[in-house]
């Protein structure tokens, strides 16, 4: 038996995404296999691809997806052939069988698609740790959300929103204001505009208590300048490019704390990672978490998908379909 998959022999360009054929693992102790209905496409696997995040080659990328287990190896005591399961932080997912740890994935509820739950997991689990631990949102706070139109950008926006707090968003155009504004973002701005001005305006003078930045290079003086005294710069990615070094006496202009979080410290255990895959599963069940599926790729299409999301023009997820 073989698996389909996208496999990277040497780092580089979307070209060099080529799809394999190669053996199906088989499940160790404490390990699953699963049938993948649909993997995520995210910017860390353009970093994997890149040589930016390096791994091992030749490897097979994608952290994210959801599907049916079909084989349970040893000492695996809660789950069964059958179950549908989601994951991340995963490398690997981009393939049509994807062998796991069993404590790496969470049972999905009745009501969340499998092609829902691949489009979330990531995402997710990044804007609830984003939210709750690296800077945790209280009712009444104003905070500031870059690329608020994108994926893991709406999802911040929806969390903040639920926690209480006044959302101002930067987008680039007018139909992503609209799709930032239906996750809840109260005051919507250009990232022509003089965002640190406006950011004053809108607060009286006083600044945001939280920025939430996964745009890097070309935001980061914004958000440095858009903070409150003793505000919180949380710098989560780097899609217009990898930060330039900071002389650290900068954050005395505010009494600034600046922090780089990544997803991996954040899922450090079981019991993490059940407790915020769970809250995000349970919002989508309910509704009161929205996700939009906005493209979706053959697997072998994997090096399209890359193209796409790297242009910044796209809304929503993009979704690999085994």
């Amino acid at each position: 038996m073989t698996t389909q998959a996208i496999q990277i022999q040497t780092y580089g360009g979307p070209e060099v995404l080529v799809p394999a054929e190669l053996p199906t693992p088989e499940p160790g102790p404490g390990e699953v296999l699963v049938r993948a209905a649909a993997s995520g496409v995210n910017f860390i696997d353009i970093y994997h691809r890149t040589g930016a995040y390096p791994q091992p080659l030749p490897f097979v990328p994608g952290v994210e997806g959801a599907g049916t287990i079909v084989a349970v190896g040893p000492d695996v005591p809660d789950l069964r052939v059958g179950d549908r399961v989601g994951w991340c932080n995963d490398l690997g997912s981009y393939a049509d069988h994807v062998k796991l740890p069993a404590a790496h994935v969470v049972t999905l509820p009745d009501d969340v698609s499998e092609e829902l739950a691949a489009a979330s997991m990531l995402q997710g689990a990044t804007a609830h740790y984003l939210t709750h631990a690296s800077y945790p949102v209280r009712p009444g706070q104003t905070v500031l959300v870059h690329a608020a139109a994108g994926g893991t950008g709406q999802l911040v926006t929806q969390y903040a929103h639920a926690l209480g707090a006044r959302v101002i968003a930067t987008v680039s155009t007018d139909a992503k204001e609209a799709v930032a504004r239906a996750a809840g973002a109260d005051e919507v701005l250009r990232y022509d505009d003089d965002v640190a001005k406006e950011v004053r305006r809108l607060t009286d003078g006083e600044g945001v208590a939280a920025v939430f930045d996964g745009v890097g290079r070309a935001t980061f003086d914004v958000s440095l300048a858009s903070l409150a005294p003793r505000g919180t710069l949380v710098t989560f990615g780097s899609a217009s490019g990898v930060v330039a070094p900071v002389d650290i006496a900068r954050l005395a202009q505010g009494s600034f704390f600046v922090t780089r979080p990544s997803l991996g410290h954040h899922l450090r255990t079981r019991e993490e990672l059940v407790e915020r895959l769970s809250d995000v599963l349970a919002r989508l069940a309910d509704g009161s978490l929205r996700v939009t599926v906005t493209e979706r790729f053959p697997l072998a299409d994997a090096a399209a998908a890359h193209t796409a999301l790297a242009s910044r023009r796209t809304t929503g997820k993009l979704l690999l379909i085994p």
